[in-house]
């Protein structure tokens, strides 16, 4: 028959980020677990060995099936359970993304309403002191006859003094 090391079944790790995963390969002629079935000695033996040898073989089929199902069952609830973490995390982490814009919005917000209130004063300051300069020019010319008055005063005063 098969060497008992043939006859173990071949197994590969498969690593993931959470889980270990563990994948079994069928076997061509795995050890059955179902008792043999036994002739009913009232029974005519009517069947040959080798229908025997084909339930056996097909309930060993069977037996392999359902451990692999399991085993696949087992692997797709690990892998549901990763994705979920995965997600959670990603959410959890979108959501902190979130209130972290939010608040350098809030703040953003607020120095441009600070810096457009500033320049409003600053504006208003340079048009009152745009119509405080309107009247400059009357003043200037206001000072250019003064001026003269008084250059013509310091000359008359001159000549007065120089006069003996």
């Amino acid at each position: 028959m098969e060497n008992e090391e043939e006859a173990k079944p071949r197994r590969q790790r498969h690593q993931s980020s959470n889980a270990e995963i563990l994948i079994t390969q069928p076997e061509l002629y795995p050890p059955s677990m179902c008792p043999e079935p036994t002739p009913d000695p009232d029974e005519p033996n009517l069947t040959e060995s080798k229908p025997a040898l084909k339930h056996t073989q097909i309930f060993k089929a069977l037996e392999v099936v359902e451990r692999d199902s399991l085993a696949i069952a087992e692997s797709f609830t690990s892998l549901f359970a990763s994705l979920r973490l995965a997600l959670s995390e990603v959410t959890s982490s979108s959501v902190d993304h979130m209130n972290c814009f939010g608040d350098a919005a809030g703040r953003l917000q607020e120095s441009v309403l600070d810096a457009a209130t500033k320049g409003n004063r600053y504006i208003n300051s340079c048009l009152r002191l745009n119509e405080e300069m309107k009247g400059i020019d009357s003043l200037a010319a206001q000072l250019k006859v003064l001026r003269r008055n008084v250059d013509a005063l310091d000359t008359a005063v001159n000549r007065l003094l120089r006069f003996p």
